[in-house]
């Protein structure tokens, strides 16, 4: 299979320090293989998980590929060449199948090792692009990653906190700097798919759990 062409040289030799998880939001995972290696799309993965299979490479870790676009991560703004992309194949609106969610587990345990890449940054697209994105959804399982230690999640029974330390707590933990709706949309979708409403305390007490477990240090919080 042929890799995509769609990638280049990582900026000022930066190295991948973050995984970026997609959706593809297209019927297969053929068609989204077509469109990640078309040079006139502009875009790319260094991963793709179809629904049942093992994960396609389509571009080489070292390099750049085009997955993130505009948005940013704890300070680094250009997250495309601090990344790792892996898109996984699902339209958007149906659950993630079992065979899937293996495969993707056993990728990312290998990025992990190879790249020492901490697992509290492992995040969405919706995280690093609030404007813009909202995948990879509500009905993708990050608590399941976090229990193999391949993604963060906020302690069972974390207290509420004061609403008022919710942005801060967020910008803490790595979220951009974006409109207070916007930003409790992207907070509820990976960790409160099931909160409405307006902020609460529950919410607050979720960032405040997860700032103080994985601050953002000021090494990998470089642009």
């Amino acid at each position: 299979m042929s890799l995509s062409p769609n990638c280049g040289p990582r900026r000022e030799g930066a190295r991948p320090d973050l995984v970026v998880i997609h959706y593809t939001a297209m019927a297969s995972a053929e068609a989204a293989r077509v469109r990640l290696c078309d040079p006139a799309a502009e875009v790319s993965a260094h991963w793709l998980v179809p629904e049942r299979g093992e994960p396609l490479a389509l571009v080489p870790e070292e390099l750049r590929a085009w997955h993130a676009g505009a948005g940013s991560w704890g300070g680094v703004t250009d997250v495309n060449s601090r990344s790792i992309g892996i898109e996984l194949a699902n339209p958007g609106d149906r659950p993630f199948s079992e065979p899937q969610m293996a495969a993707l587990e056993r990728l990312l345990a290998g990025i992990l090792a190879r790249w020492r890449i901490p697992p509290a940054r492992v995040i969405g697209h919706s995280d690093m692009a609030p404007e813009r994105k909202c995948d990879p959804g509500p009905r993708f399982d990050w608590r399941r990653l976090a229990r193999g230690g391949l993604s963060v999640w906020p302690s069972d029974g974390c207290p509420p906190a004061e609403a008022e330390t919710f942005a801060a707590s967020a910008r803490a933990f790595g979220y951009p700097a974006v409109e207070a709706e916007l930003l409790l949309a992207a907070v509820r979708l990976r960790f409160r798919p099931w909160a409405r409403g307006p902020l609460t305390g529950e919410d607050a007490g979720v960032m405040a759990d997860l700032a103080a477990r994985y601050p953002v240090d000021g090494e990998t919080s470089q642009a």
